[in-house]
């Protein structure tokens, strides 16, 4: 069975600031670490095939 997982509204900033250190945290700068960390807080929403064209905004 096929699933969509998706980031909640409330992660999209931390998932950005994350996405922008990942470099930078794999070269061990703690800081940009701390950005990843904070983003892997967010929990992922969960999606079940026939709930896609609503998340979508299609049905």
């Amino acid at each position: 069975a096929a699933a969509v997982h998706a980031d909640a509204d409330d992660a999209g900033p931390d998932v950005t600031a994350a996405a922008r250190a990942l470099a930078a945290a794999d070269g061990g700068d703690e800081d940009a670490q701390a950005a990843v960390d904070e983003a892997e807080d967010h929990e992922l929403l969960w999606f079940a095939t026939q709930e896609i064209p609503s998340l979508l905004g299609r049905g």
